[in-house]
C-alpha cells in the first residue's frame, strides 16, 4: 500500500526528540528541551496587527500562487538592500515556509540519478529531499564543518547537477567568508552547477559578515537560487511564510509545480509578512542577536568545561555541535544512545549527531532562555559525571 518513494524518507530525528520530549513534559516531567530550532521569542506585535488587519478587511481568500504583489515587491526591496540583489518580482516564488521552497527548487531541477553535493555535516531534511526527486546525494566532509573547495571539486562527476549551501549552518553554526565562497563559485560556473544558497539564519550572527554566493557576479548568480524566509528572523516559525529568488525559468517551474500542491501560502500570513520586511525596528534584531550571543558564549564556555566534551564558537544561527565521542564507552555507543539515555535519566532533549551525518556530535540548540540552558547543562554535566 506505502510506495517506494515513501518507504525511501528516514523520519526527522529533530522532530522525533522533540515529540517524546513534549508527551514527557505532557505527563508532568520537567524536560529541558534544546531540540527544534525555534525562537523563543514572540512575534513582534506590528507583524501580529497586520494580521489581524488583513482579516479584519477580508483578505481570507486565495492569492496568486507565487505570492501577493506587494510582498514580492518587498521580498526584492530586500534582496537589494541587504544582500546586493537585484530581482524582478517574476523571479520571486513564496511558499509554505522555506522548506516547501527547498522541496519545490529541488523537484523542478533534480532528475533521477542526478548527483547532488552537500557539505555534511548537514540539516536532515535535505537529503530526504533529494531521494525523494530520485537523485543521489553526494556528501562531501568538511573541515572545521566547512567544505574546502579542492574536495568539493574533487567530488564533481558528469551528473553532479547541484550544490546545497547553508551558511550559516544547521547545525553547526558556520559561516563562510566571502573569499571561500568566491572560489566555490570560480568551481560552479566552470562546471555549470546549480547553487541552492540557503540563508534562512543570515541575520543571526556574531561578528561576522554574511555573504550571499549569488552576489559575487552575474555568471554564479544566473546558476543560483536564493531561499530566505521570515522564520527565524522575525520568530515566525508557525506562519510558515518562506521565499526564493532565482532564474526566471527555474522559479516559473517552481510555481507550476506549487500550482497543484499547495497552491498560495496562506494569505493573512503573507501580509504579516510584508509586515516583517518593511517594518520591523532593526532594534528588534540587533537585540535578539545579543541575546542569542549571550547564551551562545555561556553555553560554548560551560560545555567545554565538562570532561569529555568539545565545542568549537558557532558564527551564526542558534545551535552548538558538541563533539562527545570521548563520551561513548560502557553502555553508551553512540549519538543516538547519548540522546536517549540523556533524556531518560536526566530529562534533557538534544538531538544526535548522526541524524546531521556525524555521529560522533550532538546538536543543541540555543533558543530558549538562559534559566533553561543553565538548568539543562548542569544536568548534562550530572550526566557525564555519572559515566
Amino acid at each position: 500500500m506505502i510506495s517506494k518513494r515513501a518507504m525511501s524518507i528516514t523520519p526527522s530525528a529533530t522532530l522525533t526528540i522533540t515529540a517524546r520530549a513534549k508527551a514527557m513534559k505532557k505527563d508532568g516531567i520537567d524536560v529541558v528541551s534544546f531540540g527544534a530550532g525555534e525562537p523563543d521569542f514572540d512575534t513582534p506585535d506590528h507583524i501580529k496587527k497586520a494580521a489581524q488587519d488583513a482579516m479584519l478587511a477580508g483578505f481570507t481568500k486565495y492569492t496568486p500562487t507565487s505570492g501577493i504583489p506587494e510582498l514580492k515587491q518587498a521580498i526584492c526591496r530586500k534582496l537589494k538592500v541587504d544582500n546586493g540583489l537585484d530581482y524582478a518580482p517574476e523571479q520571486i516564488l513564496v511558499s509554505t515556509g522555506g522548506k516547501q521552497c527547498l522541496y519545490n527548487i529541488i523537484q523542478v531541477t533534480i532528475d533521477p540519478e542526478d548527483e547532488v553535493i552537500i557539505p555534511q555535516p548537514s540539516w536532515v531534511s535535505y537529503e530526504e529531499m533529494v531521494k525523494l526527486a530520485e537523485g543521489k546525494t553526494v556528501f562531501v566532509k568538511t573541515k572545521d564543518f566547512k567544505m574546502s573547495p579542492s574536495l568539493f571539486e574533487k567530488a564533481i562527476t558528469k551528473k553532479t547537477r547541484m550544490l546545497i549551501l547553508n551558511s550559516p549552518s544547521n547545525p553547526t553554526g558556520a559561516m563562510y567568508s566571502k573569499q571561500e565562497l568566491e572560489e566555490i563559485s570560480r568551481i560552479c560556473v566552470k562546471y555549470s552547477i546549480l547553487v541552492l544558497s540557503d540563508e534562512i539564519y543570515e541575520k543571526l550572527i556574531y561578528g561576522k559578515e554574511h555573504i550571499s554566493i549569488a552576489s559575487l557576479g552575474e555568471d554564479i548568480k544566473k546558476l543560483t537560487v536564493v531561499i530566505n524566509g521570515v522564520s527565524k528572523t522575525y520568530s515566525m516559525t508557525g506562519w510558515r511564510i518562506g521565499y526564493c529568488a532565482g532564474p526566471v525559468e527555474i522559479i516559473q517551474a517552481a510555481t507550476r509545480l506549487q500550482d497543484h500542491t499547495t497552491s498560495n501560502a496562506n494569505s493573512i500570513a503573507q501580509k504579516a509578512a510584508v509586515a516583517a520586511l518593511t517594518g520591523t525596528d532593526k532594534q528588534f534584531i540587533e537585540e535578539i542577536v545579543a541575546e542569542y550571543k549571550t547564551r551562545r558564549d555561556y553555553m560554548v564556555k560551560t560545555l567545554n568545561s565538562i570532561p569529555g566534551i568539545k565545542v568549537s564558537l558557532p558564527d551564526g544561527a542558534f545551535y552548538v555541535f558538541a563533539d562527545v565521542s570521548r563520551l561513548y564507552k560502557g553502555t553508551i555507543t553512540d549519538s543516538v544512545d547519548f540522546c536517549s539515555k540523556l533524556l531518560e535519566k536526566k530529562h534533557v532533549a538534544v538531538i544526535p549527531g548522526s541524524a546531521f551525518g556525524d555521529d560522533k556530535y550532538i546538536r543543541l540548540s540555543y533558543a530558549t532562555s538562559m534559566e533553561q540552558i543553565v538548568k539543562g547543562l548542569k544536568r548534562l554535566s550530572e550526566f557525564v559525571t555519572m559515566g
